[in-house]
């Protein structure tokens, strides 16, 4: 399946060690995952995205991109492919406005129930969908869900409406793909931001977070050191938050998210964790 990877972070931060530089860097990982990638970083609250359908290992777009780009906000994918042709239109990170989204496993029976799926959507969001994955149509369908909730073309959307709009999506989805058997469940684990929020569920594909190292590097010069950035928050506030589908090397401390759970963080760098249960989610602020 795909490789996710995403980063919110008070300061503008490189992510060259995460994406390329390191000994489980993205691009290694590529070489098992090679249908395309994407990256999306936010600059002045607008997203940026460069795609391709090569693997990452090879291709030397990716490594400039990873060595340049400096950003509060960063989503990264790497693909393989089980839906959709290989392309660039069917590369993830997706984009609409101000939101980015990516997605780590397959919906069951997409074939099928594709047209059913797609109906759900609204019409004036339908008509942006340009590939044809199961991750793009999911994509569609969130937004479909958050814009009954909210302007999604406004900053500043809740951590709890992005929540309640994912979890719904899901719900739907299931509704519509998900057989009796563990083998005909969909597995949705997902990303999904708007630059300032950064949201992320676990649904039957690994995820994992972090909000500390060991020891931070920059220590002695950073302005913003606090003592959440080498231990547990004890506020429920972060100087960075990171999401990946699986651990990379260096000195952040990795926490494994369980099936059905969500964590994210808000504007304010809050942390947020909790569950959902079919159309209900339970998140709430971590103190420590």
């Amino acid at each position: 399946m795909c490789r996710l990877f995403g980063f919110r972070s008070v300061i503008q931060s490189q992510v060259h060690r995460s994406l390329v530089a390191a000994e489980n860097a993205l691009a290694v990982q590529s070489q098992r995952h090679p249908d395309g990638w994407g990256v999306a970083y936010y600059l002045a609250d607008n997203p940026h995205i460069i795609k391709s359908a090569s693997a990452a290992i090879e291709d030397q777009i990716f490594k400039r991109i990873s060595g340049v780009v400096a950003s509060e906000t960063v989503l990264a994918h790497l693909r393989k492919a089980t839906t959709g042709e290989i392309n660039i239109l069917n590369s993830h990170p997706f984009q609409f406005g101000r939101w980015v989204f990516a997605h780590n496993g397959q919906i069951h029976n997409f074939g099928e129930i594709k047209d059913a799926m797609r109906a759900q959507i609204a019409p004036n969001l339908r008509r942006f969908i340009l590939g044809d994955t199961d991750s793009e149509t999911f994509f569609y369908l969130f937004l479909t869900r958050l814009s009954r909730l909210t302007d999604i073309h406004r900053a500043g959307t809740p951590i709890e409406t992005v929540v309640q709009a994912l979890v719904e999506a899901v719900a739907t989805t299931r509704e519509l793909a998900d057989g009796d058997t563990e083998e005909e469940k969909s597995m949705l684990t997902v990303v999904v931001t708007d630059g300032r929020t950064m949201v992320a569920l676990r649904s039957r594909k690994p995820l994992l977070y972090s909000t500390y190292k060991t020891r931070c590097l920059d220590r002695d010069t950073c302005p913003f050191i606090k003592p959440a950035c080498e231990a547990p928050t004890e506020s429920g506030q972060v100087n960075h938050f990171i999401v990946s589908s699986e651990r990379l090397q260096g000195d952040n401390v990795w926490i494994d998210l369980q099936d059905n759970e969500i964590v994210g963080v808000d504007w304010r760098m809050t942390l947020y964790r909790g569950a959902y249960h079919g159309r209900e989610a339970y998140i709430g602020g971590i103190p420590g």
